[in-house]
């Protein structure tokens, strides 16, 4: 497909999203690229759309910074989680990178849809080696996930966000393709996976955090 039957494609999605779902959906938001053109196709299908980030201690600060003014920018119908507690262990990304996605993001992020049956992701199936066999609409455990991006490339993403002027991350300005925690996120070539910065130098190198790939019905089993 090209450009303009994507964009009809995932603007189908989402509408069915919100003729079904709605007012218990929401779309997952890291404020990176994919997630802000989510976010800008879906406000045109319904600009009160309930959008949610899950805060980590790691986030870079630019990111912080960036998502503070699109939440004012585009005045979004906002929430954000994070992890419980106050003695939580630090430093598990370089000891245990898969625990500590479980107690800063997982576990968070089954808070933020508790209370819903759908959720928008913005993954793309060309992202990497892990999001290839995914489908547009997915359903795990009475919680439906829409993947209204899904085949879209990376180009077609900044293809958008130019002909829309979007606003989108500094981070993208100094090389990042993928954008998550800071000390597991770097820097790769552009003939490399998007997400092979993401976990560098670890088994988990361009691998899922968990939030594709586990029950985020909390008491269930994964």
């Amino acid at each position: 497909m090209i450009l303009p039957e994507k964009i009809g494609n995932s603007k189908r999605l989402i509408q069915d999203a919100v003729d079904k779902y709605m007012p218990q959906m929401a779309i997952a938001s890291s404020f990176g690229k994919d997630s802000m053109v989510l976010i800008h196709l879906a406000r045109q299908i319904d600009i009160g759309i309930k959008v949610f980030y899950v805060v980590t201690p790691f986030k870079p600060d630019a990111t912080l910074f960036f998502k503070n003014s699109i939440v004012r920018l585009w005045n979004l119908n906002y929430s954000e989680y994070k992890a419980d507690g106050d003695n939580l262990p630090v430093g598990l990304w370089k000891t245990d990178p898969d625990r500590c996605c479980e107690i800063y993001k997982v576990a968070p992020f089954r808070k933020a849809v508790k209370d819903l049956n759908c959720w928008l992701s913005g993954i793309r199936s060309k992202e990497g080696r892990t999001r290839g066999d995914y489908e547009e609409v997915e359903e795990k455990d009475g919680l439906v996930k829409i993947n209204p991006l899904l085949q879209w490339s990376e180009m077609d993403i900044w293809r958008y966000a130019a002909l829309y002027r979007i606003p989108m991350n500094p981070l993208y300005r100094i090389g990042a393709r993928s954008l998550g925690c800071e000390p597991c996120t770097h820097i790769v070539d552009d003939d490399a996976d998007e997400r092979n910065g993401r976990w560098a130098g670890t088994s988990k190198v361009g691998g899922e955090c968990g939030i594709h790939t586990k029950s985020l019905r909390e008491g269930v089993e994964t």
